[in-house]
């Protein structure tokens, strides 16, 4: 059997040519090589430009990394190497906001995906379910977007930073999220 390696001038599948070379350029401006800025670029597309999920050993191994907020990485005791994957992640991330780079793989749209939320929201850093409700959390729009009895209503969790997710049993079936500040309960958060 023999194994098929893509040849470094041709253009990735998953970007243009352009594309490829802008990955290039922001990998190598914070001392990664393409492989690495590649590996993470699609990462990215994956989270919708948001969160991304990675295994690369430039990148330290594998890790998780949320736009403004969590950052973890195989080499966890390495600061320099976690500030490093920290700016590119976070400089990939802002040319998928001005459109430089896709915020999702190719051929991968919101339909083909099976968002239930709003395709101006774009990917959620979390989601979840709980006892037929569903839930997802947008923290650069400082939106949370729920889904009830197949009815959808979007959140404005202002100065929240969503986490976990939980619900009360019994009469109210109250659902709640847990914050910065602690608990937030849906019903205090303004419908948009």
């Amino acid at each position: 059997m023999t194994e098929t390696k893509q040849e470094p001038d041709m253009p990735d599948p998953q970007f243009s040519a352009e594309e490829m070379e802008k990955v290039r350029h922001i990998a190598e401006r914070h001392g990664f090589g393409e492989d690495a800025g590649r590996v993470m670029a699609l990462a990215i597309a994956a989270g919708g430009g948001s969160m991304a999920q990675f295994n690369h050993p430039e990148l330290g191994g594998m890790g998780q990394w949320t736009r403004g907020g969590m950052l973890m990485i195989g080499a966890m005791f390495d600061d320099a190497l976690k500030a490093r994957v920290r700016a590119l992640a976070d400089a990939l991330a802002d040319a998928t906001t001005t459109g430089d780079l896709p915020d999702r793989p190719a051929g991968e749209s919101s339909a083909t995906r099976g968002d239930w939320w709003p395709s101006e929201l774009g990917r959620p850093a979390s989601s979840g379910a709980q006892d037929g409700c569903r839930y997802a959390v947008f923290p650069n729009l400082r939106r949370l977007a729920v889904e009830r009895d197949g009815r959808t209503s979007v959140y404005d969790t202002g100065d929240h930073r969503i986490g976990g997710a939980s619900q009360q049993q019994g009469s109210g079936s109250d659902l709640s999220f847990t914050g910065q500040y602690g608990t937030v309960r849906l019903e205090d958060l303004p419908i948009v």
